[in-house]
């Protein structure tokens, strides 16, 4: 099993969240420059694919199993 082929939805998560915080920094963003995340692109687009990442992720099935 390859790494892209395990890890697919969370790397589609990564992806999907950075397009979609780079879009909120270029559309809505913080003209006066006080806003932590929303100030520069780069925070606005790693702030997007952590919240990506993570609501992908929990998507994915477990593959641990218990012996009992």
């Amino acid at each position: 099993m390859t790494f892209l082929h395990k890890y697919k939805l969370g790397i589609l998560g990564l992806v999907v969240g950075g397009v979609l915080g780079y879009a909120y920094y270029y559309f809505i963003g913080c003209n006066t420059g006080s806003c932590a995340i929303t100030s520069k692109p780069l925070n606005s687009t790693a702030y997007g694919m952590v919240m990506g990442y993570l609501m992908f992720s929990v998507f994915q099935k477990s593959k641990i199993k218990e012996n009992v």
